[in-house]
């Protein structure tokens, strides 16, 4: 069969993907910019093919579309930073619907988020309205209402990860009593591929969950049992939504436009309901404790395909991402270090490959922390991003508080891009040059100042990027396992 697969490089994308192809179809991955794909053989499939298109435009039709038999829907949007995200959202999924409509489509697979309260968070709200969008069209809709998606990468398994293990103790706000229905995202997957052209299922909704009813209090604690850590949390009153936004923020790795996402859903209850879906596709529910147990086995072999924090919100056009690609050089300041390599230059580029996280920077590591800290308290993202594998990257991925640009691996060039806050714009990119029959690492920093503020910054840091960058590319060259 021939398949229509949105949101392709996406947290459920890139899981869907690998398990369409095995199944043996044809699969056109719909992204908005090529560039943020793996850099890897499997995207070179000879059933894969990459469509480019941002849903957020008028569609045009492209003859590649013909002949398709069903399409998945998995655009999401939900850290947009714009306050103006159900409007996007509504947007995307019209065009969406127009371009499909210009297709031999059987069938729309969606994957939403379960909606049974009255009163929903405005996260929730879009969601209902995607789905109201997409049911209006003239192709049967098969819709999928997930909770909170439990697997290594995903956003609830990350901040849960960061609480537990970060504190003995919790004061938490009361919506830690909020009941919801987590569910293992191979259960997820299993869904998704199991309705694909199912008749049954057409112009059906379904609401899927795990086999476990649990609260907040009780997901943390339970994570807390699987990792072999002894946990005491206690509720109160008094966290206003702000503060408990706040409260998540400093603690986790989420962003604070997330962040108040996050608690504005987190109020409501998220519990599915009791449909036949698992009979009809023979679904064994994997429960909670177990679900955490394989998230830690896929990060204990680095097997983790993405993460949510390497996603890239919907203000952040592909147009923009493209821009910097291109390393200014007019009106920039920029700090080269060129050394030469004694070792073997695969080993500088296996160094290179595995910055960040928990290898770190190389030199002055304390200094990066403080950076980062600093970051945090201005809003930014931090140092607690981290890596999503330990020693692969791949273009827009995360790293640290930078993001990937350009992992070509095969040229020796990595390009990444600050997301820190600055008076500014900075790039910072990594080259292994020949020259005269030797190698060398070419490492340059490259800031561009936003006004006299921008200015003023470079100069005040300037001391401190002699002996990071100089050390950091001496470390580089040096460093052997």
């Amino acid at each position: 069969m021939k398949i229509f697969l949105t949101g392709a490089n996406g947290y459920i994308g890139r899981r869907l993907l690998p398990q369409l192809i095995e199944q043996g179809h044809e699969v056109i991955c719909a992204v908005r910019n090529k560039q943020r794909l793996p850099n890897n053989e499997y995207y070179r499939h000879p059933n894969i093919s990459v469509y480019e298109i941002d849903f957020l435009k008028d569609p045009i039709f492209d003859e590649r579309l013909k002949g398709i038999d069903a399409a998945y829907y998995l655009i999401h949007s939900m850290s947009d930073n714009s306050p103006h995200f159900e409007e996007l959202e509504a947007r995307s999924a019209h065009n969406f619907v127009s371009l499909i409509e210009q297709t031999e489509a059987k069938q729309i697979i969606y994957l939403g988020g379960i909606t049974n309260e009255a009163e929903l968070s405005q996260h929730l709200a879009s969601r209902k309205r995607v789905d109201d969008i997409l049911r209006g069209g003239k192709i049967p809709l098969t819709s999928l209402k997930a909770g909170i998606i439990v697997g290594s990468g995903s956003s609830s398994f990350e901040i849960i990860r960061d609480l537990v293990e970060k504190l003995p103790v919790m004061i938490t706000p009361q919506w830690l009593n909020t009941k919801i229905q987590p569910l293992a995202i191979r259960n997820v997957l299993e869904y998704l591929t199991g309705v694909l052209l199912r008749k049954e299922t057409f112009n059906r909704s379904y609401d899927i969950g795990g086999p476990d009813v649990l609260t907040y209090k009780q997901m943390l604690l339970q994570f807390a049992e699987v990792r072999g850590l002894k946990r005491y949390i206690f509720t109160v009153p008094v966290m206003t939504p702000r503060i408990s936004s706040y409260w998540l923020y400093f603690v986790t790795s989420t962003s604070y436009k997330l962040a108040v996402n996050l608690v504005n859903s987190m109020k409501v209850e998220v519990v599915a309901k009791k449909n036949d879906l698992n009979e009809l596709l023979h679904i064994p529910p994997i429960t909670y404790r177990e679900a955490v147990a394989m998230a830690f086995q896929k990060i204990e072999i680095n097997n983790v395909a993405s993460s949510w924090k390497d996603s890239l919100i919907s203000s952040y056009t592909s147009d923009s991402l493209l821009e910097h690609m291109h390393v200014p050089v007019d009106g920039c300041y920029i700090d080269k270090r060129v050394k030469e390599i004694a070792s073997s230059p695969e080993q500088v580029m296996d160094n290179v490959w595995s910055i960040g996280g928990k290898r770190g920077w190389y030199y002055g590591n304390w200094l990066w922390k403080i950076r980062g800290f600093m970051d945090k308290l201005a809003g930014g993202v931090g140092l607690r991003r981290g890596r999503t594998n330990e020693h692969e990257i791949y273009t827009g991925d995360t790293l640290d508080f930078w993001r990937v640009l350009v992992a070509d691996r095969p040229n020796k060039r990595l390009l990444l891009y600050a997301e820190m806050e600055l008076p500014g714009e900075a790039w910072l990119e990594f080259k292994i040059i020949e020259k005269n029959a030797k190698y060398y690492l070419q490492q340059v920093a490259t800031f561009r100042p936003k006004g006299l503020l921008g200015r003023l910054y470079w100069y005040s840091v300037l001391p401190f990027h002699y002996f990071i960058f100089d050390g950091m590319s001496r470390k580089i060259v040096q460093y052997t396992k």
